[in-house]
């Protein structure tokens, strides 16, 4: 059975399973890329044409969880592999030797040990990575280069196909540019608008600062965006020092 075969039964199997909501076709790609790849975790996530960040979808929780942290220190794998349009393999010595805030998050937060970061080909919603994680390093150089480079260029063929044959309003893009993820990083867009308001910056400067809040706090930049938003934390938690 070739790799484009095995893919398709995956998928196939993935949508069968449900659910087949368009937004989460991404989760679907990404569950059929772990089955077909034999990986532990897989995540998707694209780079827009302003610069945003968007996670598109994930295999699991915990490889959901990778991603959030990656955002929250602002550097890894992932992020090298979209700038750079190279592969990116990282074992965990790697990851502590390169990126050492998201390693020690990594190692708490998730089981994962290791990361291979491949680019995708840009496609009308930005530049893409597929995202591939395991729990023992010593599977990074077990793993089919040429079957993880075939499962991204068939995932992007996937979202591109979906959105062609859909439609979707010019100024929000496919569907699948808003699954819970996506979502969950747009809260955290608007909490850097309204603190970058409140501090007299821009937003830029003020999702800076609640990054460096969320690390020092061991979480997302996500939750430390809802907790703000739910009121369940104040901006003076987060920027103690600021001025009125």
């Amino acid at each position: 059975m070739t790799i484009a075969m095995r893919f398709a039964a995956a998928l196939d199997e993935e949508s069968a399973r449900g659910p087949t909501a368009a937004e989460l076709l991404p989760v679907r790609l990404a569950r059929a890329a772990v089955s077909t790849l034999e990986v532990d975790g897989v995540g998707l996530s694209v780079v827009d044409v302003a610069g945003g960040r968007i996670p598109l979808g994930a295999s699991s929780p915990e490889a959901a969880c990778a991603e959030r942290l990656q955002f929250t220190v602002g550097t890894g794998p992932c992020i090298e592999a979209q700038q750079t349009r190279q592969p990116v393999f990282a074992a965990l010595a790697d990851l502590h030797r390169r990126w050492p805030p998201y390693a020690e998050l990594l190692v708490v937060q998730t089981p994962f040990r290791a990361a291979v970061a491949l680019p995708l080909r840009e496609d009308l919603a930005g530049a893409g990575a597929l995202d591939l994680y395991f729990t023992d390093e010593t599977s990074v150089p077990e793993l089919d280069v040429f079957s993880a480079v075939a499962v991204g260029e068939m995932v992007t063929a996937a979202l591109t196909e979906a959105a062609v044959w859909s439609d979707w309003p010019v100024e929000s893009g496919p569907a699948w540019l808003h699954g819970p993820e996506a979502v969950r990083r747009a809260a955290v867009l608007r909490a850097a608008g309204r603190a970058g308001l409140a501090l007299g910056t821009d937003a830029a400067t003020a999702l800076v600062l609640l990054r460096g809040a969320a690390y020092a706090a061991g979480c997302s930049v996500e939750d430390l965006a809802e907790d703000l938003e739910a009121g369940r934390l104040d901006l003076d938690d987060v920027v103690p020092d600021r001025r009125p």
